[in-house]
C-alpha cells in the first residue's frame, strides 16, 4: 500500500511553455501585449522569451518562442486560457482582436462563458469570463 507524504510537497513547478512557431518575433510581441510581459532574452537560434517583470522563476511562468521552418500540423493538444485582470471579459475581447486575434470556431454553441480565439499564427487560445486579480 502506497501513503501519501504527510507534509505538502511540491514537486515541480510550470515555468515556461515552448511554443514552436515560423515567426518568433512576431509572437512574441503578440503575446507580450497580451500578457503585459516583456522580451526577457533573445537567443542567437531566434527564439524569444517572455516573461513578466519578475522574468524566469517568478510567480507566473515564460513564454519561449522558438523557430521552426514548419510548425507541426493538426490538431493543438494544448492551449492558453486567459482571464481578463483590469477590465470585463467584452473589454478584453475587443482588446485582443484589435492587438491581432482572431476568433476561432472548434464547434462551440455560443452559449459558452468563454471566447475562443488564435494568435496570429493560429494558435488557439480562450478568454475566460471570470476577471481575476492582476499578480
Amino acid at each position: 500500500m502506497r501513503f501519501l507524504p504527510t507534509v505538502p510537497v511540491m514537486a515541480c513547478r510550470f515555468t515556461e511553455l515552448v511554443v514552436d512557431c515560423r515567426d518568433p518575433d512576431t509572437l512574441a510581441a503578440f503575446w507580450a501585449a497580451v500578457l503585459d510581459y516583456r522580451v526577457l532574452s533573445r537567443d542567437e537560434d531566434g527564439a524569444v522569451e517572455i516573461g513578466p517583470e519578475a522574468g524566469f522563476g517568478g510567480p507566473a511562468p515564460t513564454l519561449v518562442f522558438g523557430p521552426v521552418p514548419d510548425p507541426t500540423p493538426g490538431k493543438v493538444r494544448l492551449h492558453i486560457d486567459l482571464n481578463a485582470t483590469d477590465r470585463d471579459q467584452d473589454a478584453e475581447l475587443e482588446r485582443l482582436l484589435e492587438l491581432g486575434a482572431t476568433r476561432a470556431d472548434v464547434g462551440q454553441t455560443g452559449g459558452e462563458g468563454w471566447h475562443v480565439l488564435a494568435d496570429p499564427e493560429g494558435n488557439q487560445f480562450c478568454l475566460l469570463r471570470r476577471r481575476l486579480d492582476p499578480l
